[in-house]
């Protein structure tokens, strides 16, 4: 044994069946990660390119007070913003408080009463539901004022059925959406070629359609963001991808000018817009964050692959497949038994620098329709690009592991999971 398996059998208890797997595994998806590390450099540059445009200075890291108004800190993050996603406008700020809240005044800035909404990758992630009106009632959904909503499922191969969609399409139909990334969903994520021909099929009907993509989990996967290829408006989270792991909080939506005014009017009021709202001295971590994001998602990416590679090897099923293009940081895997979910987590708790003492239990999450089991030892609270897993209990049982701000903590997550289900004589193989 070389000093850092020594380290890892002293310190974390891992035993040597797991580091000779796991080794193994690595040594198989090695050309992979020189690919990734292609796509890292691009990004790098280009948000460079970005923070060199706009002149950032240290007095945009200071902060105002009171409405916020003339805060040159938040001027020029939202421009960096859009000129890294090639966009007219852009709001970045810590008063959107998720994702979820990022995409929900994106769809309620631009849709009206009477309006047509269709989700064309099947149904949206677990709490856009109450957002929408596919549950709850009477809290102010899109369904409550009078807003209709359809879905199109996702073809057999997990392609957009593009089909499906022109006939879905009526006169009343404002917006079409896709969400890039899997969700709880036993499927690969949508490609940002993908996201092109749906877009351009879209436009090629009625161009007054507004085409919108939830990127969470897909900032710098790729060369090209669903902006560059005909998306009109697109929502993510800070405390995902483009965070670096270094915001605080916060969300984004980037798009066309009209659009983004709308959804500004819907984040704060009609009149008022993004013209005022506080960034709490929140601009350099904003910033910092986004200048290290391609780096951070490039480990947390080869942290997933080589999840997939080891849990492949070890006989399970897996989405996406080791050889799969990959469009979010998401890899699931399926256990099979509400046990075996737990444990696994239990293992990405351990592995975490934050509250690794503690054992992840399934909850009733608020906006979750089951209960939740969730591990995030984070620096960041519910930081999705830290070193997380998560899965609702339910069948066929499938956990979704994701993030790492470097590969090696990732790689330690992938290794305290397999310790914990072999521990508890839950690995495939070892029962």
């Amino acid at each position: 044994m070389n000093d850092i398996t020594t380290l890892l059998a002293e310190k974390f208890n891992i035993n040597e069946k797991v580091l000779d797997q796991v080794g193994k595994s690595e040594k198989a998806v090695g050309d992979k990660f020189a690919a990734l590390d292609e796509i890292k450099a691009y990004n790098q540059y280009k948000v460079l390119a970005a923070l060199q445009k706009n002149r950032i200075s240290d007095r945009h890291f200071s902060w105002n007070t009171g409405y916020g108004y003339d805060d040159a800190g938040r001027e020029a993050v939202e421009k960096v913003y859009a000129d890294i996603f090639h966009t007219e406008a852009a709001l970045v700020r810590p008063t959107i408080v998720n994702g979820t809240h990022a995409l929900a005044i994106t769809l309620m800035g631009i849709l009206r009463p009477g309006d047509e909404m269709i989700y064309c990758t099947g149904g949206p992630y677990d709490t856009l539901e109450e957002v929408i009106g596919i549950r709850g009632e009477n809290k102010g959904s899109l369904k409550d004022f009078g807003v209709k909503y359809k879905q199109v499922e996702l073809l057999s191969d997990g392609s957009i059925d593009l089909e499906g969609v022109r006939n879905a399409i009526t006169k009343n139909t404002k917006m079409v959406c896709v969400q890039r990334a899997t969700g709880y969903s036993w499927r690969n994520s949508i490609t940002v070629n993908q996201i092109e021909e749906w877009a351009d099929f879209v436009h090629e009907i009625d161009p007054n359609i507004v085409c919108m993509a939830d990127n969470c989990y897909g900032e710098f996967l790729d060369i090209k963001e669903p902006t560059d290829v005909g998306v009109d408006v697109m929502a993510g989270s800070l405390i995902k991808n483009p965070g670096g792991g270094q915001a605080l909080t916060g969300g984004y939506v980037c798009g066309r000018a009209d659009l983004v005014e709308a959804i500004s009017y819907r984040m704060t009021c009609p009149g008022i817009g993004g013209e005022c709202g506080l960034t709490f001295g929140q601009t350099r971590g904003v910033l910092q964050g986004l200048f290290m994001a391609p780096t951070v998602v490039n480990a947390a990416l080869k942290g997933a692959v080589l999840c997939g590679q080891v849990y492949k090897d070890l006989g399970y099923d897996i989405r996406p497949g080791v050889d799969d293009q990959r469009s979010d940081i998401i890899q699931s895997v399926k256990l099979g038994s509400p046990e075996a979910v737990v444990a696994f987590c239990e293992g990405i708790q351990a592995a975490a620098p934050v509250d690794s003492y503690v054992t992840p239990e399934p909850w009733d999450m608020p906006g979750y329709e089951d209960k939740v089991v969730m591990a995030a030892g984070a620096f960041v609270q519910g930081s999705s690009i830290e070193l997380s897993a998560d899965a609702p209990i339910r069948p066929p049982y499938i956990v979704y592991f994701q993030g790492g701000l470097t590969y090696e903590h990732s790689k330690l997550g992938v290794m305290m999971s397999m310790e914990r289900l072999m521990s508890k004589g839950l690995l495939k193989g070892e029962q």
